[in-house]
């Protein structure tokens, strides 16, 4: 079986969404949004390609966060939070 970067990335970008979900419903999600984010962090970061797979992970968040801010506030905000919380923590590795 081929590993690919989606393959590795997609499970890990899944969660932060069903995260996002749950803050729709008004949960509170922080403690377990930088937990998912630190574990994807830390996951992907022992990868070969860690920089490849790291980038991509930021990227889609992004990515979904634009996409969901047209009417979805809470749902965008979390994920543009994992984002956000996600690229720091990259420019500190460097």
């Amino acid at each position: 079986m081929k590993v690919t970067i989606v393959g590795l990335v997609t499970p890990h970008l899944l969660n932060v969404v069903d995260l996002a979900k749950q803050a729709e419903t008004g949960v509170n999600v922080d403690w377990h949004l930088r937990d998912a984010v630190a574990r994807t962090l830390d996951d992907l970061g022992h990868q070969f390609n860690a920089a490849e797979l790291l980038a991509a992970y930021v990227q889609g968040l992004e990515t979904a966060a634009q996409e969901a801010a047209r009417g979805r506030a809470a749902y965008a905000g979390v994920l543009q939070t994992a984002a956000g919380i996600a690229a720091q923590r990259l420019k500190r590795r460097d």
